[in-house]
């Protein structure tokens, strides 16, 4: 009889979590009956057997739909400002991998709003593209490693009058990346139009097999001198010493080639993507990651972030949209 009870004392201080429980159920089974398995909680050795639901209640543990409206909004708004998952962690309380989950769904929904939005756009365009990494950089990789890993190079396009980014590109930089991307601008054009890139060679090959001789394209080359750097490391360009225009296809304006607000918009990326931060230790650990943050980033700029020099947003200098949108239409219309 007392032991019944025991064992009935036991098993409630068990579902209640009390860490004296799992010390009474090795007691009462033995070591032997632990089928070798064995789990820590809180610092406390627990057989795999008695790891049940129950030993988690009271924890909120799921996917990100169990957050409400306002909490969702409050994290994807912190995210599209810039700050980590952490950070967002110890102000909303939310633990960090509902923080995730949510920024990949809004991102991807995001990345659907932009493919079906991003139609019979009036552009004048620039190009470029920007470095970033996914679980560890190129010296770090070794055989065997995930294809994934590495380096990530970002193709973005801005529109120079209305700061609109009609599309984007992730992959490496290479020919078949430049191809894709540069295609997939061109069949969001409403007409000819007129782009500038810096002087990959990429570009040359996609511009001609996009759009044929129906573009205006040009680079522009520009030149730094070169400094000798001492053991410290340089974070930044050396110095620009001049720049150099050639013309490829077509008849563009001499005075519109320049990369000028692409390069703007590349410091604009690198501010609000903790992982695209230089010296970062916010880097993405999978590509599908990667790729929902930028899709999240750049619907953030088109559809809400307001521009300074058109005082409103760049989807509504380029007639994509008739109004503001708030942050939680954002995440509305990604869902």
């Amino acid at each position: 009889m007392l032991g019944g009870i025991g064992l009935l004392c036991t098993w409630s201080s068990f579902a209640l979590g009390s860490p004296l429980s799992i010390f009474r159920l090795r007691w009462l089974y033995g070591e032997d009956d632990c089928n070798n398995q064995q789990y820590f909680h809180r610092g406390i050795s627990v057989p795999q057997k008695y790891l049940t639901s129950n030993s988690y209640w009271g924890t909120v543990i799921g996917m990100a739909n169990v957050l409400n409206t306002d909490k969702q909004i409050a994290v994807i708004g912190a995210l599209a400002e810039g700050s980590g998952m952490r950070s967002i962690e110890r102000m909303t309380g939310i633990h960090r991998d509902t923080i995730m989950r949510l920024g990949v769904k809004v991102g991807q929904g995001c990345a659907a709003v932009m493919e079906s939005k991003m139609r019979n756009l009036p552009c004048s365009l620039e190009m470029d593209e920007i470095w970033g990494f996914v679980g560890k950089k190129d010296r770090n990789v070794r055989m065997g490693d995930d294809a994934a890993v590495g380096s990530v190079w970002t193709f973005c396009a801005i529109d120079a009058e209305t700061k609109l980014v009609p599309a984007f590109k992730v992959g490496n930089r290479d020919t078949a990346t430049a191809k894709a991307f540069v295609q997939d601008v061109a069949d969001r054009m409403a007409y000819r139009v007129q782009i500038s890139t810096d002087g990959l060679t990429a570009y040359v090959a996609a511009m001609e097999s996009a759009f044929g001789g129906d573009v205006d394209y040009a680079q522009i080359i520009k030149i730094y001198g070169h400094e000798e750097v001492s053991n410290n490391r340089r974070y930044s360009a050396p110095e620009f010493v001049s720049s150099e225009k050639k013309i490829f296809v077509g008849n563009p304006d001499v005075r519109l080639i320049s990369t000028s607000y692409v390069e703007c918009l590349n410091a604009t990326t690198r501010l609000h993507m903790r992982r695209l931060t230089r010296l970062t230790l916010a880097f993405s650990k999978k590509r599908e990651n990667f790729e929902a943050a930028v899709a999240l980033h750049f619907a953030y700029y088109n559809f809400v972030k307001r521009h300074s020099t058109i005082r409103c947003t760049p989807a509504m200098a380029a007639g994509v949209t008739g109004s503001f949108w708030s942050v939680g239409d954002l995440v509305e219309a990604a869902a």
